[in-house]
């Protein structure tokens, strides 16, 4: 929580336009942070040190830092296509670039504690109910097929629930009033569009999350290590999106190579009580479907450009 505070509260509490330099080396850096953190891992688990009152007995220090690295890029990966939503979301309501950072911001203060709430809740339905990994291998292979079929280029706001919702309580002001998310005008409290994006970001990081939390469950059902690898690949998410943002279109087939990463987790979650797949394989199944996608996206983009010029 100590790296929460630091990086929301200190580094990037201020509201301004992130070029891609700086973007870039954020990202770089919650990477290697997130990598340096499996030391960590490994010592909690093997030693123990600071006496926790928590079953590490069934996870050396070895395969806690296994499970946690798989559980990371898996996190990381999935994220990427949150990323093309609050893209679509910002596009969509013109969310001056000074504001996109604000939004994300607050966008992740709410996704830590919601994954917080659905981690707990996963974790606790899995220990009660041992089935329910197969509703959740059946949630991600219902996703996967939704997410090859689904071409979204748009984010109809209008017709967003969320947005209804917000609009059944509060007038929304005609434009955007500097940073605010409030504003009282004529005696009347209403909100700003970007107050829209914020809770529309939530509501994708929601969806999203009902994806990933079952996802990472295929590789640990240890509550901390589910915990501290979805935080890592979110705190990397504002300074990624940054990156990604003005580039969509040279990476096509990321999204695509997300579809068969979900598949897979989904099967090996509906595997896992009969014919369990190590995590070692999955590590390499992982990084292959990515690698496949990003080569793809970048060879695509090549010739598209040469074709151009």
């Amino acid at each position: 929580m100590f790296v929460v505070a630091l990086d929301l509260g200190v580094f990037h509490r201020r509201a301004r336009i992130i070029g891609l330099r700086e973007a870039l080396s954020w990202t770089l850096v919650w990477i290697a942070l997130a990598l340096l953190f499996i030391i960590c891992i490994y010592f909690l688990y093997e030693f123990n040190p600071a006496g926790w009152d928590m079953d590490t007995a069934q996870l050396s220090g070895r395969e806690a830092a296994l499970q946690y690295l798989v559980g990371y890029i898996l996190e990381k990966s999935l994220s990427v296509d949150n990323i093309f939503v609050i893209a679509l979301v910002f596009s969509s309501l013109s969310v001056p670039a000074a504001q996109q950072h604000r939004v994300l911001f607050w966008g992740i203060l709410g996704a830590i504690v919601l994954r917080g709430i659905m981690i707990l809740t996963g974790a606790a339905l899995i220990a009660e109910f041992d089935w329910i990994v197969y509703v959740f291998g059946t949630i991600l292979l219902y996703s996967a097929a939704k997410m090859l079929t689904l071409r979204q280029e748009t984010v109809d706001v209008e017709e967003h629930i969320a947005v209804r919702l917000v609009r059944r309580f509060y007038p929304v002001t005609s434009g955007y009033r500097g940073k605010n998310f409030f504003v009282v005008e004529g005696g009347v409290k209403k909100v700003t569009p970007l107050f829209l994006a914020l809770i529309l970001v939530e509501a994708s990081d929601v969806t999203f999350a009902v994806d990933s939390i079952p996802a990472i469950f295929a590789v640990t059902r240890d509550p901390f290590i589910v915990f501290t690898s979805n935080i890592f690949a979110i705190l990397g998410l504002r300074s990624l999106f940054f990156v990604l943002a003005g580039m969509m279109d040279r990476f096509r087939y990321l999204r695509t190579s997300l579809v068969f990463l979900l598949a897979y987790i989904g099967v090996k979650m509906l595997l896992q009580h009969h014919y369990p797949i190590p995590n070692i394989i999955s590590l390499a199944v992982i990084g292959g479907i990515l690698t496949v996608g990003v080569l793809a996206s970048l060879i695509t983009s090549k010739n598209v450009r040469s074709q151009r010029g």
